[in-house]
């Protein structure tokens, strides 16, 4: 079987084919489409299915590359940016275990219009597209799967857009935040999410600092619990809601 254009190792800090492998049994189950397929449809997606380990800072996907693959996030935490017109980087979402994602990019069979950056070390698995639009075809589960995905993605982008525009640091920390544990977008999460506090620096646009006094104020608030490697949501409404009245 050929390797997949995992962003083809042609450039420095970009993830290279020849680093995958076929995806392992046990993997299977953090697939949540899967079952949604009849026996051919899955048979086909899972021979198809290629796994790579992609390193703190490496490029998953890259701006301008064609497409080839369709990406999951087994284990791990990424990044999708770009930069703006006067070349500032802009983080439009954080991508945690269970995570999808590309799938506009995919139908649309265009180029890269975002990086996918590992904030950790990451294990991504990804069907080809050919496989992707095989799929598309024929399973009434899969596109119902897609046209879910896509539905809230759109509502995710949107509120990333209202995020950029809080004046207040401790609100941007709760709505990102709830925006990770979404249950949709990435059901591997549960009910623990692995982030450090710079990571989630990287992904809010704040420094660790500033990002550590958000989440003790959201714990005194009975909406979190800082743990042991990562962070518990006790009310995810609550953070979706959270305001802090000051502003600043």
């Amino acid at each position: 079987m050929p390797s997949p254009g995992f962003a083809a190792g042609q450039h420095a800090g970009t993830v290279s084919a020849a680093r995958s492998r076929a995806i392992r049994a046990a993997e299977l189950s953090r697939i949540p489409w899967l079952d949604r397929l009849d026996a051919l449809e899955r048979e086909r997606a899972v021979a198809d299915l290629r796994v790579v380990q992609v390193e703190p800072g490496e490029l998953l996907c890259r701006v301008g590359r064609p497409v080839t693959y369709w990406f999951g996030v087994i284990d791990g935490l990424l990044k999708m940016s770009n930069d703006t017109a006067m070349g500032l980087p802009i983080t439009f979402t954080g991508l945690p275990p269970g995570g999808w994602f590309g799938e506009g990019t995919v139908l649309k069979r265009e180029a890269y219009r975002y990086n996918i950056q590992a904030l950790r070390r990451s294990h991504v698995t990804g069907i080809s597209v050919d496989t992707f639009h095989w799929l598309l075809d024929r399973s009434i589960g899969f596109n119902r799967f897609i046209t879910m995905q896509l539905n809230e993605r759109l509502g995710q982008f949107i509120g990333a857009r209202e995020i950029d525009r809080l004046a207040s640091a401790d609100e941007r920390v709760a709505r990102s935040l709830a925006s990770l544990f979404h249950p949709l977008l990435y059901p591997g999460v549960g009910g623990l999410l692995r982030i450090t506090q710079q990571e989630l620096g990287y992904l809010v646009g704040l420094g660790r600092q500033r990002v550590n006094e958000a989440l003790h104020v959201l714990q005194q608030a009975g909406l979190i619990r800082i743990a042991y490697g990562g962070l518990q949501v006790l009310d995810l409404d609550g953070l979706r809601r959270f305001t802090d009245g000051a502003g600043c």
